[in-house]
Parts: structure tokens; C-alpha cells; sequence
């Protein structure tokens, strides 16, 4: 299977949601959430100082953005962006990826660490945001939170421990509490970083240090790989059929490097089982 470019000149694409026709995604390292659609209009559509990388919206349609550095949850009311949630005293360090769940409940991860400096990993937390903006630690000892997915009933959060190489799923209550984790995937010689759910159960995951993403089933089961000759970053599957799988790609890690090459892309494949659940 190969790849097309539907968007590039972009600086660290972060991400990916599909949402009103459009890719939704955030240039972290630019500070700008934009949107392209299927024939790679590009449209500017905020601009976040502290770096955006997870989206989602709450039931009412207002747009939610994970401010990364400095540690919020924010939402876009109209024209403005407000604080929907301070994280700075549940994330131990920058916060990442986040996935919405139809009651507007919003779950989060962060580094745990400062992955930049060199700091040695350590395990931290996974965040619930209700709608309120009541903001709780919903699970802990995770090894860097990242891409995290929902199924369409609801019912089970699986969420990409990146420095555990593996999927690792939560059963939500009612009340958005987590129980019974269990691993769903371990994943040799890959690392997760953003996924997104096929209406097969089957979980698309973008691996930046093996450069591919693939398609693996609950226990481990790789389907597919995609190629993507350098760091694949997210992937989400969207279009009007929910068949394409957009995948967001990047030559470097470093915020100086990035901005300098600003060689980041939206790249596309048709796949033959649709995106279900959430995001």
C-alpha cells in the first residue's frame, strides 16, 4: 500500500481528527491548529502559544485543544480561547494526545518526563477532564500516555503506552471512572504514538521509530504495515466513507530542525475497513 501527499510545508503535525468534512490537525511546533480537506485546501484556524496537540469537541460542538507546555485544556468559545481545564498539578511534565468521548469527556496524557533533556522515563498519569472541566487523574503508572482511542459503545478506553511498547485498555464506567486494566497489544519493535480504531476492532498505529504504521488486532495479531520511510507520527481514518487513513509524517523530532525543513506532511491511503468509534 502506498502513500500520497495531500498536504506538506509543515512544521510537527500532530493530532489528526476528522470532523465537519475535514482533517483537523495541529502543527505542534508552529503553534497553529488548521484544517485540510480531500483536496489539500489548507485553512488556519487558531493559533495556540503554548503548542496544541490533542483535539476533540464536546457534545455541543465547541472544539477542545491540549495546550502542551503550559499544561491546559482549552476551548474555543466563538472566537476565543478560554481555559476549559488547568492539568498542571496531575501532568508531570508537557501534555500530549487526547481522545473526547461522546459525553464530552475528555482524557489526556503527558511525557511524565523531559523527554528533550534527556531525562530518565518515568511512568505518570492519565487525565479525565469532564465536560465541567473538573479535571481528575484517571489512571496512573502508565509509561508515556500517548495516541488513545474509544470504542463506539463506549465502554473501553485503549490508550499507546509509547515507552511500554504496548496498548493497554481500560474499561470506563458510567461516571468516566477507569477499571480492569489489561494489555491489549504488545508490540515488538514498535512504538505507539497516535492510533485510531477500525469498525474491526483492529487498532491503525503510527510507529515514529520504525517509520510505518500498522494495523494490529487485540493480542498482537500485525495485519498490515504501511512503509513511511521516515517518522510516522499519528493516523486517523476519515473521509466520507471513513476509508482513508490520513497519516501525519516527519524527518525530525527537534523543534529547531523542524522549523527550519518545515518538510512534515498529511499523507493518504484507501484502507477497506472503516473508522468506528472514537475519534
Amino acid at each position: 500500500m502506498k502513500l500520497e501527499t495531500l498536504l506538506d510545508g509543515l512544521v510537527f503535525g500532530e493530532g489528526p481528527r476528522w470532523h465537519d468534512n475535514r482533517l483537523w490537525l495541529s502543527d505542534m511546533h508552529a503553534h497553529t491548529v488548521l484544517t485540510v480537506d480531500l483536496d489539500g485546501k489548507r485553512e488556519d484556524m487558531l493559533h495556540v502559544p503554548g503548542k496544541p496537540s490533542g483535539l476533540g469537541w464536546l457534545p455541543d460542538g465547541r472544539l477542545l485543544v491540549v495546550s502542551m507546555t503550559d499544561r491546559k485544556l482549552l476551548r474555543r468559545d466563538g472566537d476565543a480561547l478560554v481555559v476549559h481545564a488547568e492539568l498542571a498539578h496531575l501532568a508531570r511534565y508537557h501534555c500530549n494526545d487526547m481522545v473526547v468521548d461522546a459525553r464530552g469527556r475528555a482524557f489526556v496524557g503527558n511525557f511524565g518526563f523531559d523527554l528533550d533533556a534527556g531525562e530518565k522515563p518515568r511512568p505518570t498519569e492519565l487525565i479525565r477532564v469532564d465536560p465541567d472541566g473538573r479535571a481528575v487523574s484517571a489512571a496512573s503508572e502508565l509509561r508515556f500516555p500517548n495516541g488513545s482511542v474509544i470504542t463506539p459503545d463506549g465502554a473501553t478506553l485503549i490508550v499507546g503506552e509509547s515507552f511500554g511498547n504496548c496498548l493497554t485498555a481500560f474499561a470506563i464506567a458510567a461516571d468516566g471512572s477507569l477499571s480492569g486494566r489489561r494489555e491489549w497489544a504488545k508490540l515488538e519493535n514498535a512504538t505507539p504514538d497516535g492510533i485510531c480504531l477500525d469498525a474491526e476492532s483492529a487498532i491503525w498505529v503510527a510507529s515514529p521509530l520504525s517509520n510505518e504504521v500498522l494495523r494490529v488486532r487485540e493480542g498482537g495479531e500485525v495485519t498490515q504495515r504501511i512503509q513511511v520511510g521516515r517518522a510516522a507520527i499519528a493516523c486517523m481514518l476519515g473521509g466520507p466513507d471513513r476509508r482513508t487513513l490520513f497519516v501525519l509524517s516527519a524527518d525530525s523530532f527537534r523543534a529547531d530542525e523542524a522549523l527550519s525543513k518545515r518538510s512534515a506532511r498529511v499523507e493518504v491511503a484507501r484502507v477497506d475497513v472503516p473508522g468506528a468509534g472514537f475519534p
